[in-house]
Order: structure tokens, then sequence, then C-alpha cells
């Protein structure tokens, strides 16, 4: 709630008198000496000027990445960018590992039948994306072609039986005289992988990993484009593609890539950022839908990769994932693209009525589309009229089956994400300079891939006293509050057991998400009581806290604008260090962090980041990122985007720069590099211990 006064009136005195308070207050708590530059304002109004709300925050963020969507650029400088920014794209959707440049393994296609129908035929086929990644395929030729054709790639949404379902589609293509292939996904087709690893499962550290099975789609689309480009029947340089719901996705990616899509037709396939995570439509999606967004694109950076050629969004008017408002807007922000290349007629959007779905209305005109871009053909959609879904005229899944003799033995497609993304392994370091050499590779992919979504510019911290008490300190307790970001007021509580007003170590406890009372103070038994403890709460944790049953909705909101909640949360770790290092009691070069189970996992990369801390000390840490959550989405939200590409919580352990590593207690088997690192390099003292009786952070 933001405080609002009147200009004049009683507002206007009011005002006046409780600024005339607050500055008395000032002054009665601010000692002069090398404290502060400025006196820090005690908190008066109790009422946060931050909404400290989780959606709130998630939605102004998917808000700014729409409506920022294509500031103050020109020709020259979009052309510049369209190739960076197709890396980008296919990093984030987890193409990394994969050769888009350059020469690729052999599709090894094979046929396993062919199917002759009135005007076409159907050939049953399969090819290896990937070494052992089958995709299974029906390819619809038609018949009596004397020269090569144009050709359309259709990619399935989510309907069981894929090729059975959309076959109607293809049937229509092949009839009007294109060269059809439809290739089923990896979650329906005739070997079921997974689509939905936080969707249904509490796959999260799928983030972590910067696995998409989109991804995986897209490349599989990819050799699609390569398997009809080898056709004799085919015009290599006349490809179309199309797909609804997921295959619609599909085919804005796939489109935005590889620029052998001379048209492209997505159905029912995106919609402004800002308002799936407004509407909350977010949540019925599947994770193919959207890319881990580090680069904070929306779906017009995506359709501004495909300008200036022919782009056709077709969308029904009731569809509960997309609103036509979104599309309207997402259409409106393109042409701006298309503009600059004087090609505002190549883009145009067709609605119907009706919910998610190709409806009826829209496939006249799809393929018009493609007769006019691909074959040069000008069509009236009436004309051309719906495909046939007689089930006279439908095959059975039993007839258009590939695989006929049933899956190949060895096919990936069940376990592809285990492998899709190659993940880093904990290197030997042999001395200070590999230690070097490895600690800064890690900050540099973590700033560029992991934490991309920190702010570019710092807001003030604006530090004000909440309230100050005397029991447990010895001098006096003290609720500091601080602005981390936008949106956010965060407080910290420091029991000051020295004057606060003469330099000195201080500790920074780090309090869990719904942790038992007192877990915090449970965790430094045995502290000596002559060091001053800081306290903290990052977001999501007490009073600005959220209710369990949002958490799934929080995590998979959060991942599609580029960030996650614990790489949120070490964002505000490393502006709460800074607000300490504001105050003229805390020595800053002598910070130490504590932290127990999910916030061990903030600490760690906060003091990594950091670069000053004096100690950290860790209890019950989670032994890597790369752990599953409860389907529901409950549990440790320790993920954070990519980072296993690079490193994992142990190894983050091992190379920050600081004095004292303390493990309380036994931790887990993988940091036993950690601690053998430690021990060799000697570049930080690795200490084990029950409880912090004895240690003494002057030392």
């Amino acid at each position: 709630m933001h405080n609002t006064r009147l200009k004049s009136g009683p507002g206007k005195i009011f005002g006046s008198l409780k600024n005339q308070l607050r500055n008395l207050l000032m002054l009665s708590v601010f000692v002069t000496g090398n404290v502060t530059a400025q006196p820090i304002p005690y908190a008066v109004d109790p009422v946060s000027d931050q909404p400290n709300n989780i959606r709130h925050h998630l939605v102004r963020c998917a808000s700014n990445i729409s409506n920022n969507f294509f500031s103050n650029i020109i020709t020259e400088q979009w052309l510049t960018q369209t190739d960076t920014r197709k890396q980008q794209l296919a990093e984030m959707l987890g193409l990394v590992n994969v050769p888009l440049q350059g020469e690729r393994t052999p599709l090894h296609v094979k046929k396993t039948g062919v199917i002759q129908q009135k005007g076409y035929r159907i050939e049953k086929l399969y090819y290896e994306s990937l070494p052992q990644l089958y995709v299974p395929g029906n390819l619809y030729i038609p018949n009596n072609i004397r020269k090569p054709v144009p050709a359309i790639l259709y990619l399935c949404g989510h309907a069981p039986e894929q090729k059975v379902f959309y076959q109607a589609r293809a049937q229509k293509f092949a009839q009007l005289g294109f060269v059809c292939l439809i290739i089923e996904t990896i979650q329906f087709g005739e070997v079921r992988g997974e689509h939905g690893g936080t969707n249904t499962n509490g796959w999260f550290n799928w983030y972590s990993r910067g696995y998409n099975p989109g991804g995986v789609e897209v490349w599989n689309g990819i050799r699609a484009l390569d398997l009809l480009s080898q056709l004799p029947e085919v015009d290599k340089n006349k490809l179309g593609v199309t797909g609804a719901s997921g295959g619609g996705a599909q085919s804005w990616y796939l489109a935005a890539l590889d620029a052998r899509v001379k048209a492209v037709a997505p159905v029912a396939g995106a919609g402004t950022l800002d308002m799936q995570i407004a509407h909350r439509t977010v949540d019925a999606h599947c994770d193919c839908m959207m890319s881990l967004n580090v680069y904070q694109f929306d779906y017009a950076d995506i359709g501004a990769l495909i300008a200036p050629r022919p782009l056709l969004i077709a969308n029904a008017n009731r569809d509960d994932l997309y609103s036509i408002e979104s599309i309207r807007k997402l259409k409106t922000n393109i042409q701006k693209v298309y503009s600059l290349f004087n090609a505002e007629n190549n883009i145009s959007l067709v609605e119907a009525p009706g919910g998610h779905a190709d409806r009826s209305l829209l496939r006249p005109k799809i393929a018009a589309f493609f007769l006019k871009h691909l074959m040069g053909k000008e069509v009236n959609p009436d004309l051309i009229g719906d495909f046939d879904t007689a089930t006279t005229k439908l095959l059975s899944d039993s007839v258009l089956r590939v695989f006929v003799n049933g899956p190949i033995k060895n096919d990936r497609t069940t376990s592809i994400q285990n492998s899709f993304i190659q993940l880093a392994s904990p290197p030997v370091i042999k001395d200070v300079n590999d230690l070097s050499v490895y600690r800064n590779q890690v900050l540099d992919f973590l700033k560029a891939k992991t934490f991309h979504a920190f702010p570019v510019e710092a807001t003030a911290l604006n530090t004000q006293w909440e309230f100050r008490y005397k029991e447990e300190a010895k001098f006096e307790s003290r609720v500091y509050s601080f602005i981390p970001e936008k949106d956010w007021r965060l407080k910290v509580k420091i029991h000051w057991n020295q004057s606060p007003e003469q330099p000195q170590p201080l500790l920074l406890v780090l309090r869990n998400p719904n942790e038992e009372r007192n877990a915090a103070e449970e965790l430094i038994t045995g502290v000596d009581p002559n060091i001053s403890i800081a306290f903290f709460k990052a977001r999501g944790i007490g009073e600005t806290g959220w209710s369990p049953d949002l958490q799934w909705h929080i995590r998979r909101a959060s991942a599609w604008t580029g960030r996650t909640v614990a790489s949120m949360r070490v964002y505000d770790v490393l502006r709460c260090l800074e607000m300490l290092r504001t105050l003229g009691g805390c020595d800053k070069n002598r910070i130490s962090i504590a932290a127990s189970g999910e916030m061990a996992a903030v600490a760690l990369y906060a003091a990594l980041l950091d670069g000053n801390i004096h100690s950290i000390i860790i209890k019950d840490p989670p032994a890597s990122q790369d752990i599953a959550s409860e389907k529901n989405g409950r549990g440790e939200a320790i993920e954070m985007l990519n980072c296993l590409q690079v490193t994992d919580l142990a190894q983050v352990a091992g190379i920050i720069s600081l004095k004292n590593f303390i493990a309380l207690g036994k931790l887990p088997t993988t940091y036993q590099w950690t601690e053998n690192t430690l021990k060799k390099i000697r570049h930080a003292q690795f200490i084990q211990m029950e409880n912090l009786k004895g240690w003494n952070p002057n030392q």
C-alpha cells in the first residue's frame, strides 16, 4: 500500500507534522561520527511503501517485457541484432549441444510401409534427429508430381494419437498439391516421453539444467526440414510450417530459428507474456510452450525473428489459454518490425469464434495462405473449404503406425531429458590458478545465463528503522527495512551486542521459508555472545510470504519472466549485504553468513557473487540442484536457470572467496569435493563443527 497525502487541507497539515516528528526522531537516534553519510530515518508510519506481493511483482515484470518490446529500434540496429537474438532464443530452448550450424548426424530415414490413397500416398517413416532419438511421422505425397513442389511440415499439438488425430490436415494439404510431413511429439507419439516436467512431475530441476522439451521438438522439426529438403518431390526453397496449440508454439520457434521456413501459420500457440502472467493462463500450459526466458523475450521478439517472411497468426476469439486481446496486441507489436522491411502485408491475423483449437473457419484461410505464398496462387478460402472429418476418410492408429514391430529398443525418447543438455562435471582443481580460472568461468556464466534478470540499475535502498528494543542483545535490537528491488521492502533484525557506532563483525543469518519458530536461532547455537547477529527474511519468507498452494504457479511463472524464486532471493541477500555495509557498526570485511536447508543454496550463490564474505556457515544444504521437487510444486525451491551447465552447489561452496567454510554437522556426500578442494588448495579453511561454540569471526 502506498501513502497518499493531500496537497491542501488537513492532509497537508498532517503531513507537515509527521515530517517534523520524523526529523526529531532522526536527530534523537543519529550519532555523529563515522556512521553513515546520512542519518537513517525512523519509520514513523509502519505501512510499507512497497506492495510486497509476488503476483504483483511478476505481473509487473512480465508487463515490462511485453511493453518494452521494440523500444526505439531502427532498421540497422535490428538487422545487426538478429543473429544474436536467434542464438539467445536457441539457448533458452536448450539448443546448446546440438549442431544448429554445420554438419549434422545422418538422419537414417527408414520407411516401414506405404498406404495408397486417392490422389496421394502416405509413407510411414522415422528418422534419427540425434543418435538413437527416433522421430516417427507420416509423409503425404501427391500423385503424379512432375517437378518439385512446396512442402508443409505439420507439427502436432497435445493430442493423443497425434498423426491419427491431425491426419485430415495433412490429407487436405496433399489434395491441394503440397507434400506434407506430419511428425509426432516426444510426449504423445508412439513412444511416450515427457513434456510435463514442472507441470505435472515436480521436476523443477529442469530449470537448473536449462532443459525445455520444446527445444527437443524444435530440433526434431529442424531435422524434419532436413528430411524434406532431401526429397526429390520437394522444392526445398518453398517450405511452410503450421500446427495448433503445442504445434502452434513450435511453429513460432521453428520459423524464428530456421530461415528455410518461407511461410508459417501458427494456430493457438502464442500470446503476449504480460497477459499470460496476469491472467494466469501460464498455469494451463505445458512446459514446451515457453522457453526458459533468461533473456526476457516476449512472443513478439520471437515473431520479429520471422520478419519479413509471411506470417499468419490464427486464433479463436474465446481461447482459454490466449485472450484475443493478447493476440491482437502481439500482432500489432510484431508488425512494427515488418514495417522496417516494408512488408506489413506479410503479417496478418485471422480470428474465428470458439475456444482453443484450429477452428473450421480458420483452416481454409490457412490453406489459402500457403497457396499464395508457396505456390503463388490466389484462391478464395470459401472455395477451398474445410478438411473432411468423415470417419470413413480417416485411418486408424494401427494403419498409420510407424513402429509396426514395436518401439526400437535403444530409443532415447523416454529419457531424452537426461541427456539433451550436457551438465558440468566437478572439475579437478590442482592449484590456486585452476581455482581462479574456474571461479571466473562460473561467475561469467551465472551473470549472463542464470542471473540475467537482476535489475540493470539497482533501486535506492531507502533504509529505515522500523523498530527497536532491548532484550536479547547487550546493546539493543533494531529492525531495519530496505528496498532490494522495486515492489519489495524487506526487513532485517540486528541484535547489536556491541555499540552500533563501532565497526564490528556481523553474522547474517538467513531464515528459511516456513521454518519452525526459533529454527534460525538454533542454527547458531553456541555463537559468541559478543557477536552481533542479523536475521534476514528474503522475499517470500515471513510477512512477505505467499500461500503454499501458490508455490507451483510462482515457480513456473517466475521462469517465464527469466528468474526463479531462488535467484530472486540471491538478489535480496546481495542487497541486504549492501545495506549492512552502510551501517557504521558493520565491519565491511567481516560479514559472515549462516544458512541451512533451502536457504543454504541461496547463501552459497550470494557469497560467491558478493566476493567479500569472511565465513560461511552451512547446515543440511541440498546435495545438488539436480533434485526433483514435490509434484504440487512445494518443497525446496532451489532451482536457478541453467546453473547446472556450469556448476553445482558443492562446487560453488568450494570456490567462494572467504576465510572459513564451516560445516555444521555432516554434509551430503557431494560436498566431499568441497572438502577435498579446500584442504588441497587452502584458499579457505574447511571446518566441521556440531555447533558454533568456540568459533570467533575475529580470528
